[in-house]
């Protein structure tokens, strides 16, 4: 996940860290909506996720 993040971010040149912030948290919120994506992450970890 981390290294989506990382090169969705990597063309950008924000000119502050407030911004660099803001920008991380709007494709972080993104992600949050792409349950493909998330399940994707998870799948390529291999582990086996069971109800508690």
């Amino acid at each position: 996940m981390w290294a989506h993040l990382k090169n969705s971010l990597g063309n950008l040149a924000p000119c502050s860290l407030d911004e660099r912030a803001a920008l991380a948290r709007t494709r972080l919120k993104r992600m949050q909506y792409q349950p493909g994506l998330l399940d994707g992450f998870i799948a390529e970890t291999g582990l086996i996720l069971a109800p508690p």
